[in-house]
């Protein structure tokens, strides 16, 4: 295929190839030749294509933090509303604490106790009235209490459950009146931050190299370090307004499968993504200049699988061409190269088709912008 020259490619329709397949043979002695088949050709020129790769995933709370009881108790009360927003530091639940005030107040006497006999255990040394011995477990004495104050402090502390990130918390597993342990296996209730939230997404090792090598060769736009921009379409074909990034820098691969899970970063102000949702991330792949795009319907496959197309030169003789289609826009198969003619050229009328309809990008699409799949 000459890239200076327009190509016409013909349509593979089953009656176009019927009469192709008529003009091979040979007539029988006294019949009139069969007439030149009319066929419907389409004009392939080069054009520039912006390029996109779909990633499926799921979506992934950005922190997940699960609150459990740090000291053993009855909860008196619950301060939140189940899938609200709340904030970090902020109290979640408060266990009874009238025990642990109580110890609190034991180990402050205990304290001052052992402060005052260590001091005065000080001075007598001093005179030799006791002993370097008694001295020194007196003053042990002291800081072991000390200690106890302060256990006894965050004890009290510890009724009060505060929340370890900001985010929206589920729903309650505990109510007023349950008992609680520390150190228990069931959660009191889960936050999750949502801003920003993660896509995950999982591609075969050969996918995930092939854009780490776009992104180093320049065609895919960069927004770091081993990420790249995407952008995000929800299940039901829209698409989501912010921009994320790539992140391929955090990949896991599974030895099982060989498949690799790359995660995606977007911002989420509207908390209109929500753990668990399937999405698409397409990553820009940039603009590839000199396209060639031909539709879908003229390209067939032959016992080998390769891709070949019938092809009407300036001569108006068609031809079978093998070609390298190995990704699609839209309707239409990108075509990369791999051409040579494979037979003898037959003649045809060729006239513009009219029942083509080339669609660049299935679903809503930002005006000006034409994304290819693959």
């Amino acid at each position: 295929m000459n890239r200076n020259a327009f190509l016409r490619a013909l349509w593979v329709a089953p009656v176009a190839v019927v009469l192709l397949g008529a003009c091979s043979q040979a007539e029988p002695p006294g019949r009139a030749s069969a007439p030149t088949p009319e066929v419907g050709t389409y004009t392939v020129t080069e054009q520039a294509v912006a390029l996109t790769t779909s990633l499926p995933g799921r979506t992934a709370a950005y922190r997940v933090a699960e609150v459990r009881p740090q000291v053993s108790g009855i909860i008196k009360k619950r301060l939140f509303t189940e899938g609200s927003d709340i904030k970090e530091g902020q109290q979640l639940y408060q266990i009874d604490d009238a025990v642990y005030q109580a110890n609190y107040k034991r180990a402050k006497a205990n304290l001052i106790s052992a402060e005052r006999l260590a001091k005065r255990y000080q001075r007598l040394q001093q005179t030799s009235a006791v002993s370097r011995q008694q001295y020194d477990d007196a003053f042990a004495a002291w800081k072991q209490m000390e200690a106890e104050v302060e256990l006894a402090k965050i004890n009290v502390e510890y009724t009060k459950v505060l929340s370890p990130i900001s985010g929206r918390i589920g729903r309650s597993a505990a109510s007023e009146g349950a008992l609680v342990n520390s150190g228990q296996p069931q959660e009191m209730a889960t936050v999750q931050q949502l801003d920003p939230i993660y896509v995950d997404v999982t591609q075969p090792m050969s996918e995930m190299l092939r854009l780490q090598q776009e992104m180093a060769s320049g065609h895919i736009e960069r927004a770091g370090d081993d990420q790249a921009r995407v952008s995000l379409k929800l299940e039901d074909g829209s698409l989501y307004p912010h921009g994320g990034t790539l992140k391929f820098s955090e990949v896991s691969v599974d030895p099982g499968t060989g498949s690799v899970t790359l995660r995606a970063e977007f911002p989420n102000p509207d908390r209109r993504l929500l753990p668990g949702m399937f999405v698409h991330a397409s990553v820009n792949e940039g603009v590839r200049q000199g396209a060639l795009l031909v539709p879908q319907q003229a390209v067939q496959r032959d016992m080998k699988g390769q891709a070949t197309v019938w092809v009407v030169g300036e001569d108006n003789k068609a031809f079978s061409q093998v070609i390298v289609a190995d990704r699609t826009v839209g309707n239409q198969w990108l075509v990369t190269g791999g051409l040579q003619r494979l037979r003898p050229g037959i003649e045809v009328i060729a006239t513009e088709a009219t029942n083509v309809d080339t669609i660049m990008a299935f679903g809503p699409a930002p005006a000006n912008q034409q994304l290819a799949s693959n």
